[in-house]
């Protein structure tokens, strides 16, 4: 006897867009107080991508985080593109990010590159600073 098609399982899917509403940091006070949605959540998230090692902490998902630890001690001309590609790779992950865009790199002291970038998500876009010791 041949298996009958269930038309359960052959239904088109809707897929309904969750808010993307975190708790609120506030940096400079140092406390996590109310809620924000939006642009403002997305910032967050690269703030808190860009500070978390992968594969460093068990509690986040292998796919969560930037592996900047590989660039310490490499001369710039293997660093600079590098960061910049890990950087993407981390911040894309997020659902709500398109894209990372218009790199810059300064160089304020002998082992740092302060890096500026443009993050373009759903919600707009906004511009970003991550400094990297190399």
């Amino acid at each position: 006897m041949l298996p009958v098609q269930n038309d359960e399982f052959t239904r088109e899917f809707s897929y309904k867009e969750e808010p993307s509403k975190v708790h609120k940091m506030l940096f400079e006070e140092k406390r996590v107080i109310g809620t924000c949605d939006g642009l403002e959540a997305v910032k967050q998230a690269v703030f808190k991508i860009l500070n978390t090692e992968r594969y460093k902490y068990p509690i986040y998902s292998r796919n969560y985080g930037v592996e900047l630890e590989h660039v310490f001690g490499k001369p710039l001309s293997y660093a600079v593109p590098e960061i910049e590609r890990v950087i993407k790779e981390a911040l894309i992950q997020d659902d709500r990010i398109t894209d990372v865009k218009d790199f810059s790199f300064e160089f304020p002291r002998k082992d740092t590159v302060a890096v500026q970038f443009t993050v373009v998500s759903v919600f707009g876009s906004c511009k970003e600073m991550k400094e990297v010791a190399v």
